[in-house]
């Protein structure tokens, strides 16, 4: 009896001890951390700044509190087109932007973003995942000590608020226009003045007539900056945005020294945020843009010999910025690829359904 008694105390004494030994170390292995996100979008513009908050959301469900990311909007810790600098020097440790913000450091990183003529919603979700990327476009930022995620798209943008019609080509000379870097550095072989205007200073610049023409986003985020008050004229489709997608950024050495199962879960709550991100445009954008029409906005086409000609140019940009940069030439020849291959199966299934589902009378 005596003999069993000790068994038991002992085997109890070690299961006890086992423990005290575990908690420290799984500590070790989900250690509590406290990361800040700065965001290149302002908070009123919801659904796309939302996809900072879910993802640190996710990240503090799935670790139980232990891994916390707090999401500042732009400007509040870091300019709003700064975003990346901050995340490279490791100012802060993440950052949630668009790639073509940073043009003018180098045109590249555009292709994490959104380029002219480039990938839809989908056909840019399968390049990064399936395709090569998300691959091509870590290798470059190595050399900003970044690392990059996939976390939201806007789908296809609209062209813009133009107070006058654009009917030639012609009409697009002089014409002083608030456009991304990349979409303005075609669109300026065609006679545009481009102009770089934060988001909460473009609707008085276009009721000053201190421009002539603004995009934006699409309907759900350009109701709220009320553009159809003094711009009536709303154009489609936005060519330089087939999709926006927008990045989470991390620093490569924070990065790196994260537990394994912390990076995975940084990875599945960015596609998460994404997922997130894509329905809510889906969702919002069709009444926002009822209610605009409604309110007077005038929905336009760009006419075709427009887009003709706007893609001539962005064809020759692309072959002068190839020129100069083998980095950029690998990329872009690998999306054109990869974009002129999904095209036609677009055309088949999901361009024909869709053309024929717009035919038809609602609710029948």
């Amino acid at each position: 009896m005596q003999r069993r008694s000790f068994l038991k105390k002992a085997t109890l004494g070690a299961a006890a001890g086992g423990a005290a030994l575990a908690a420290p170390v799984l500590a070790q292995e989900s250690p509590t951390l406290n990361w800040r996100l700065a965001s290149s979008f302002p908070r009123s513009a919801d659904a796309i700044f939302s996809g900072g908050e879910n993802l640190a959301k996710y990240v503090a469900e799935a670790t139980d509190g232990k891994f916390n990311i707090r999401a500042f909007p732009a400007g509040e810790i870091v300019p709003a087109l700064q975003v990346l600098d901050a995340v490279q020097n490791n100012t802060i440790e993440c950052g949630h932007t668009a790639s073509y913000y940073y043009f003018g450091k180098d045109p590249a990183l555009c292709f994490d973003g959104a380029v002219p003529f480039g990938l839809n919603t989908r056909q840019m979700n399968a390049w990064m995942r399936h395709g090569n990327g998300l691959k091509l476009t870590r290798e470059l930022f190595q050399k900003y000590n970044i690392v990059n995620f996939p976390c939201g798209y806007t789908g296809t943008q609209m062209g813009g608020w133009f107070r006058n019609e654009i009917k030639t080509v012609d009409d697009l000379k002089g014409l002083k226009f608030r456009a991304s870097a990349f979409a303005g550095a075609v669109l300026s072989r065609l006679g545009v003045v481009p102009q770089q205007i934060a988001g909460g200073d473009i609707y008085p610049s276009l009721e000053k007539g201190t421009i002539d023409a603004a995009e934006w986003i699409g309907p759900y985020d350009d109701e709220k900056l009320g553009f159809h008050k003094v711009a009536k004229n709303y154009y489609f489709p936005g060519w330089w945005e087939g999709t926006l997608q927008v990045s989470l950024y991390v620093n490569q050495e924070v990065y790196n020294k994260l537990p394994k199962h912390y990076q995975a879960v940084l990875a599945q709550a960015a596609a998460a945020a994404t997922n997130d991100m894509i329905a809510t445009y889906d969702a919002e954008n069709p009444a926002a843009l009822r209610r605009l029409v409604s309110q007077g906005a005038q929905l336009k086409a760009f006419p075709k010999p427009v887009m003709e000609a706007c893609y001539t140019e962005a064809v020759k940009v692309y072959a002068e910025l190839s020129a100069k940069d083998a980095t950029f030439k690998k990329i872009y020849d690998d999306m054109v690829a990869f974009r002129d291959n999904e095209i036609p199966w677009f055309r088949v299934a999901e361009g024909s359904f869709d053309g024929f589902m717009g035919t038809i009378g609602r609710g029948k």
